[in-house]
This record gives structure tokens, C-alpha cells and sequence, in this order.
């Protein structure tokens, strides 16, 4: 598919990552030079300076043919603007829209927009397709601190697999906070034990990202 992505944020590089690796064409539209230039070091020609809300910008990008517009700003209203003026000016046949206020999701879902959603795993899910080369997805950094929220999947290969919870090696800082299996939640306490498919929600430094990534998905 042809997908453009508004927002070339932290959300919007691991979504536009994941997509590439799964073969689809994509383009991201921000307006940050910086992140601009950091995208098409990392992920080559694939993003246009500009913003996502403007019908020019969106000609420029060739909406007219896109099968879907996913817009992950950090603004709930230009995530509403681009996808309005997607759906209705070049009617885009599928529109996703992050939204940081729950309280905004009852006004997306009145003007039309088809998901709305904040995690880069349940956009994916929506299209369809699995990212196995891509077991930890980055749901949220938290603001004013070294956090983030991230998403693990535990593969059958995983070192945490059959362990409780208290046996796992977390670096330092890092906290599991949910245990998703199929459609049962619970919260993790200490004899719980992983199991292969289990997702696991969980809180860390930025720094450590990459050790809680070893000791929960693998290398």
C-alpha cells in the first residue's frame, strides 16, 4: 500500500520503520527540519518537509492515491485537520488519527475519522500484518523525565519465557506494568510467570532500553 504518515516524530520513525520493513511504500510529512534530516539519514528519501495539514502539501505528496493517512503529530488538532482534509479532499479510503486527549476521541469519531488510536502496535494490527523483526514497540516517552513506555513481545526464543517475574534480571529503573495475553489483562506481580506470546507493557530509561530489550525479547 501507499501510506503517508503526518508526523515525523519518535511515533511516527518506528511506525514508518516497521511499514518499510513489511514492503510498503511510505512517506512522512513534518515540518521539523531536524527530524527531516534524521529520517532520511536513517530510513533514506522517504520524508517531505511541509505541513501535513495544508491541501497544497497534501497534493504535493500524492494523497490523491494513497490508501491510507495515518496522522501522529504530538497535536491532536492537526492529527484531525490532515485526516479531515485527507478523507474529504482526496478521499483517502482509510484515515487513522493519534490522539493524545481521550477526552477528543468522541469529537474525531462525530467528524469521521475511521481509528483513532496512540500505540504504534495497534496501527499496525489495523493494517494487518505482523512486524517479527520488530518485538519492542515505543508507545509513549514520557515527558520531563528519561522515561518511555514501551511494548515487548515475548517470542518462544525469549530468555524470559517460562521465568517468574521476579527472576528476570529488569536493569535498573525498569518496571513491568501489564501482562497482555490474548484478551486477558492482569497486572504482574512477582510469581507470574512469561510466556511465549505474552506482550508486556513496560517502564524504563531511555538508556536501559536496550537491556530491558535483552532480557525480555532477546538480541
Amino acid at each position: 500500500m501507499y501510506i503517508i504518515v503526518v508526523g515525523g516524530g519518535r511515533l511516527g520513525y518506528y511506525l514508518s520503520k516497521a511499514l518499510l520493513s513489511q514492503g510498503h511504500e511510505v512517506l512522512v510529512i513534518e515540518k521539523d527540519t531536524v527530524k527531516v534530516e534524521r529520517i532520511e539519514e536513517e530510513l533514506g528519501s522517504i520524508c517531505m518537509q511541509g505541513d501535513g495539514c495544508e491541501t497544497a502539501v497534501l497534493e504535493e505528496a500524492g494523497t490523491e492515491r494513497a490508501d491510507l493517512l495515518v496522522a501522529v503529530t504530538d497535536e491532536d488538532e492537526d492529527n484531525l485537520v490532515a485526516c479531515q482534509v485527507a478523507k474529504h479532499k482526496f478521499n483517502v479510503p482509510r484515515i487513522i488519527a493519534r490522539i493524545s486527549n481521550p477526552k477528543n476521541e468522541a469529537l474525531f469519531k462525530k467528524l469521521g475519522i475511521d481509528v483513532t488510536i496512540s500505540s504504534t502496535n495497534l496501527i499496525l494490527e489495523y493494517i494487518g500484518q505482523e512486524v517479527p523483526a520488530y518485538p519492542v514497540v515505543h508507545l509513549l516517552e514520557l515527558r520531563k523525565t528519561k522515561l518511555e513506555l514501551i511494548e515487548v513481545k515475548i517470542s518462544a526464543g525469549s530468555p524470559a519465557v517460562g521465568k517468574k517475574v521476579k527472576d528476570i534480571p529488569l536493569p535498573p529503573g525498569s518496571l513491568l506494568i501489564l501482562v497482555i495475553k490474548d484478551e486477558d489483562i492482569k497486572l504482574p506481580a512477582q510469581d507470574t510467570v512469561l510466556h511465549a506470546d505474552d506482550r508486556v507493557l513496560a517502564v524504563t530509561k531511555i538508556d536501559t532500553e536496550q537491556d530491558l530489550r535483552a532480557v525480555l525479547a532477546g538480541s
